[in-house]
């Protein structure tokens, strides 16, 4: 074996005849660095860490009890094995090294065969560790991405889950995708992190998985409802959360949400449980102004699509009736996006229908109100 190849070994002591002897005895084993003080211990150690210290106690200025405690404190030195070789062999010296973290303790005057085997056991254990650690490190990594991409399955599976109830009223199934990129875009802007915005994406994509226990001839009726039919289109989003359900997930926690909250208003007369003002989870106010941006400025089987500019206007007139009046001024400040979103994100039904169409007869009223009973 060659130099190159050597463990390193820093040998620490104020006396030259001490180094003298430990280098005699390594020497033809490892590459063997020397510091006769504190200080220059510390800082060979930081510049290039050994593989192992011989560290004596007694030393001026600063003993080796303190440069071990140093070396601990160090995230860059906190691993290195350290042997204090000292005169000091007394009980309570020797805990205090180990204490401190010592690896081991030799008292001096020293043997021979015990440095060389000591030394020789704890590289062997420190190398163990460091392995272990490397299979662990590598484990995780690989766990975590497991997770990823486990965690990325389940958030595809709740947009298809969502798409489908999305297709029952909405041949593209787009809605729920341009509701989950303004829901982002919305969350952002009130301070949601990015991750936390992401979720709130995928979870607002289930707002109307409840959609799917409502019968065809009242969901897709293109004249106004009746009473009746107006209470059994109320019961989607308690469907919703049926189907949800209760989970840990925190996506499937906020998509619950946001499935009883987003037809809640501001002023307290949504539903289902007519909840008002700050009562309403934030999640819920975010999507119900995306729900209702999208739902205007798109073709539904009972209406026409309003331009843009048009339902923005309806959406800040609402401000502290329908809608979260903070939540909307954001919103109205994101006009640039919204728009990008709505183009990049099309619906093929929607190409005839331009901004220039004119507005539907009603044009104050919300989608929901517009096919409610004379």
């Amino acid at each position: 074996m060659n130099n190159t190849e050597k463990n390193t070994l820093l040998v620490v002591d104020d006396t030259p005849e001490n180094i003298d002897v430990l280098h005699g005895i390594l020497s033809a084993d490892y590459a063997v660095k020397i510091a006769n003080n504190g200080p220059l211990a510390l800082k060979i150690a930081a510049a290039q860490p050994p593989d192992l210290i011989l560290l004596d106690v007694m030393m001026p200025g600063m003993d080796g009890y303190d440069v071990c405690r140093q070396l601990k404190e160090n995230e860059a030195t906190r691993h290195i094995p350290i042997i204090f070789v000292t005169a000091r062999g007394d009980v309570a010296d020797e805990a205090l090294g180990f204490e401190l973290g010592a690896a081991d303790y030799i008292t001096k005057p020293v043997s021979p065969p015990i440095v060389r085997a000591r030394v020789r056991a704890h590289l062997a254990l420190s190398n163990q560790r460091h392995y272990l650690q490397q299979l662990v490190s590598e484990r995780t990594g690989e766990l975590e991405r497991s997770n990823r991409q486990l965690e990325q399955t389940h958030l595809v599976m709740l947009q298809q889950l969502g798409r489908a109830a999305d297709y029952r009223d909405n041949e593209t199934g787009m809605h729920i995708v341009r509701v989950g990129n303004f829901s982002k875009l919305l969350g952002l802007a009130s301070g949601f992190l990015e991750s936390h915005a992401e979720l709130l994406m995928y979870a607002s994509m289930m707002h109307d998985i409840g959609k799917i226990g409502i019968p065809d001839h009242i969901l897709l009726k293109p004249g106004k409802l009746t009473e009746e039919e107006f209470e059994v289109i109320k019961k989607h989003p308690e469907i919703g959360a049926q189907i949800i359900g209760e989970h840990n997930a925190e996506v499937l926690k906020m998509a619950k949400q946001i499935a009883l909250g987003h037809h809640e208003k501001w002023n307290g007369q949504g539903y289902p449980h007519g909840l008002s003002g700050e009562d309403i989870p934030v999640v819920g106010r975010i999507v119900a102004i995306a729900d209702v941006f999208d739902a205007l400025t798109c073709v539904r089987p009972y209406k026409r699509a309003w331009p843009i500019e048009s339902a923005l206007e309806l959406i800040r007139n609402e401000a502290g009736r329908h809608f979260d009046p903070g939540l909307v001024k954001l919103f109205l400040d994101m006009e640039t996006e919204l728009r990008r979103i709505a183009t990049e994100y099309s619906d093929a039904a929607n190409a005839s229908q331009e901004d220039t169409k004119a507005l539907p007869e009603n044009a104050s009223a919300l989608p929901e109100n517009k096919r409610m009973p004379a």
